[in-house]
Formats: structure tokens, C-alpha cells, sequence
């Protein structure tokens, strides 16, 4: 995302959520345990928002995103949502649905890695908030589900049917959205949803310790990574090689190349700035 921004002034002020930075590493709370961190609008929008000023502020180098209470997020609010979308027309509807889309959007394209600390329920919203991230780390009570057809709803929500069989292949991710059953952690592991599994009540340790090491790291390499790995999902082998190359041969010129040869040379841990 570009660095540059108009005349609106950049925020601390998020009301829907919990935000903590902490050298290069931003915490991202839901954090309304009462409702399982259901999501209202608002909270949809100000995730949106957020991520898009981290972004361009470039001091973030990894995001670990966690639910507080019982679970990790249950997915739209019934009453605040489901509730309000009955009384909008067609264009209102449009205007929701592209906002949440929007939200995945963002953490997909952010420049930095983002891993979910999920325990508990991740359900439909939830879910594909899990999903969209680049590492989920669970610990044993954490349980997935896709709840949007038991609603009457298209199970390729907010990027679901894009995402998920990208990640646990067709077979088991039309399992998924046309049943809508919760994936329980074992399983979620062996067909590759969850990246790490946890002790139980170890997820926020083990996706803090994961984002200080990532932030720790190469930040532009990271940067650079991610953006390959969601821009070539969809690209011929031919255009992928090509865009590799590209960025390998930018990346060349940059100073931490440089950096790992010289530490390399003087036996020391390299010193990564980013650039």
C-alpha cells in the first residue's frame, strides 16, 4: 500500500478494537468477550482502516491478530448484523458485502506477515478472518466453521471459496462451505488449516513469539514474499518465473543482500533494516 495520504488525519483512536505496538510488532484484539468478539460494522470498518495505516506507516513488521474471552470470533454480531442487513436494500447490501471483503482484502495485501492466535470458536466471519492470515496458530480448542449456508447464504463469503482450497484443497473445502460442520483442531491440522498447534492456552505465546521472529527478520524479503505468494496464485508458470525474477533482482540491490554477506564474512548475525 502507498505511504502517501491525503488531508485525513491517521488515528490511535480505534474504538472497536484493542491496538498494541510493541517494537515492530502490532497486536490486534477483538475484544468483546460478552458476544465470543462477534464483529459488528463497525468493527469491520475499523479493521479495514487499521490495517490500511499500518500499512503505509512501514513500522509494523508483523501483526499478530488474537480474540479475547472464550473464543476467537463467532463471526457477524446476529443482532447488530444479521439483524440490521433484513431492513437494507440491494445497494446497502452491496456496500456491506464489499466492506468485508475489504477487511481480507487488507490482510492479504498487507506488507507485513499476520498470524491468527485462534482458541475457541472461529465461525464465519471468524473464520475467514483465520483464514486470510499467513499462519493460524491454534492451540487444542480451537475449532473452525463455515457457518454461511446454515444461514441461507452463499458459502463463498468475504473470499472463502477463493482462500480455502487454496489452502486444504477442493475436496475439503467444498466439505466445508456446503456443510458448514466446525473443523476441530486435529483435524484442522491434518488438512493444513491450522500452521501451528499449540498447548492448550499457548496460541497468543506461541503467535507472539512467531511475530517477534518474523520481526526480527528481513522486512522487506517478508514484504516481498507475501506479495508473491498471493499475486502468482493465479498466474501461468511462465509469468510467475518472470515476476521472481524481478523481484529477486530489486531485492539484490537492496542493503540487507548486502548486509547478510557482510556478517556472513565477519561471523557475525546479520543486522536487517528493511531495506
Amino acid at each position: 500500500m502507498s505511504p502517501f495520504t491525503g488531508s485525513a488525519a491517521r488515528t490511535s483512536d480505534w474504538r472497536h478494537l484493542r491496538v498494541e505496538r510493541a517494537d515492530g510488532v502490532a497486536t490486534v484484539t477483538l475484544a468483546r468477550p460478552d458476544r465470543l468478539n462477534a464483529l459488528t460494522f463497525g468493527a469491520y470498518a475499523d479493521l479495514r482502516d487499521l490495517l490500511a495505516e499500518l500499512s503505509r506507516e512501514r513500522a509494523v513488521r508483523a501483526l499478530v491478530l488474537a480474540g479475547e474471552g472464550r473464543g476467537f470470533c463467532s463471526g457477524g454480531d446476529v443482532d447488530e448484523i444479521i439483524g440490521a442487513t433484513l431492513g437494507m436494500d440491494t445497494s446497502e447490501l452491496m456496500d456491506f458485502n464489499r466492506m468485508t471483503g475489504q477487511v481480507v482484502r487488507a490482510v492479504r495485501e498487507c506488507p507485513f506477515p499476520v498470524i491468527a492466535a485462534v482458541h475457541g470458536v472461529a465461525a464465519g466471519a471468524g473464520a475467514v478472518l483465520a483464514l486470510a492470515a499467513d499462519f493460524r496458530v491454534a492451540d487444542p480448542t480451537a475449532r473452525f466453521a463455515f457457518l454461511f449456508t446454515r444461514v441461507g447464504l452463499s458459502g463463498g463469503d468475504m473470499g472463502a471459496a477463493y482462500l480455502l482450497p487454496r489452502v486444504v484443497g477442493l475436496g475439503h473445502a467444498t466439505r466445508l462451505l456446503l456443510l458448514g460442520e466446525p473443523v476441530r483442531a486435529p483435524e484442522a491440522e491434518r488438512i493444513g488449516l491450522i500452521s501451528h498447534l499449540t498447548d492448550e492456552g499457548r496460541a497468543d505465546e506461541a503467535a507472539r513469539a512467531l511475530a517477534r521472529r518474523l520481526a526480527d527478520g528481513p522486512a522487506l524479503a517478508h514484504a516481498q514474499t507475501k506479495a508473491l505468494l498471493t499475486a502468482e496464485l493465479d498466474m501461468p508458470l511462465s509469468a510467475a518465473v518472470e515476476l521472481d525474477a524481478s523481484t529477486q533482482a530489486l531485492l539484490m540491490n537492496g542493503e540487507d543482500y548486502a548486509e547478510f554477506h557482510a556478517a556472513f564474512t565477519e561471523k557475525r548475525p546479520p543486522k536487517w533494516r528493511g531495506r
